[in-house]
């Protein structure tokens, strides 16, 4: 991977040029705990985006992957972390890009699309639905879980799937509860009315993280939802019908 200094912060990244061409920039959020391979390479996203024409950047989130851990959660708010996509456009010299965030990824997003709607062309929101405004879907007790000697039980089965998933990940558990703290801000329904950019909400229908995505689409202006059949928040990311309603907004928009 290579990095970049974001203000300060040693943020990793990958760029993937398609096979012919320069192709237009499409920027990839990853969700909380995870990274840019976990969920983009491995799922298939970057493939299917490269050989669709498009440049799939893709960045480990701050606390993630390769990029450098912090173990404050003031320094993980979502401004911030879209604050470092934005500083890695400009890294790239990319005025204008397509975003596409999955989970706390798709939350980084849609503040990207309200405070930076000069640099985004459109906006993917994947795994997020009106829990965006309502600010429910994950239990209490995840932080704590993650903090926690080996062995300890987690105080609920979500913290517990949060805890392994981490340990698989090999991730690093103080800077993701410091990360869990600190990232989860709201919007309110004013400030989704003023998004004016293209935006896809994509949610499982058994996605019980998420909230509503049509609800959530039906606030954004220029917004659409696209339901994943039978998928839940850990199996939509990487569903064909998830990539193949993706390309074909895409390919939609001017």
């Amino acid at each position: 991977m290579e990095t970049f200094n974001s203000d300060g912060v040693r943020i990793a990244y990958i760029d993937v040029p398609p096979a012919d061409g320069p192709g237009k920039p499409i920027l990839l959020i990853h969700g909380f705990a995870s990274n840019h391979a976990v969920n983009w390479v491995n799922t298939q996203w970057v493939k299917a985006l490269t050989q669709a024409g498009y440049r799939a950047i893709a960045l480990d989130n701050r606390g993630h992957g390769e990029s450098e851990k912090l173990y404050d959660p003031a320094a993980y708010s979502s401004e911030a972390m879209a604050g470092d996509a934005v500083r890695l456009l400009d890294h790239l010299g990319i005025g204008r890009a397509h975003v596409m965030g999955y989970s706390m990824g798709g939350r980084i997003t849609a503040h990207l699309a309200l405070d930076h709607a000069d640099r985004v062309r459109s906006a993917l929101i994947g795994g997020l639905g009106m829990h965006l405004i309502e600010g429910k879907g994950l239990p209490s007790g995840i932080a704590e879980a993650l903090e926690a000697p080996a062995g300890t039980p987690a105080p609920n089965p979500t913290a517990a799937a949060f805890r392994m998933f981490a340990e698989q990940t090999r991730s690093d558990l103080r800077a993701l509860a410091a990360c869990m703290r600190g990232s989860r801000q709201t919007l309110s329904r004013s400030e989704l009315a003023q998004i004016e950019v293209p935006v896809l909400v994509s949610v499982g229908t058994l996605d019980t993280v998420a909230g509503s995505g049509p609800a959530l689409a039906a606030l954004i202006p220029d917004a659409r939802a696209l339901e994943i059949e039978g998928k839940d928040h850990s199996t939509a990311v990487g569903a064909k019908p998830h990539r193949d309603g993706v390309l074909a907004f895409l390919a939609a928009q001017p």
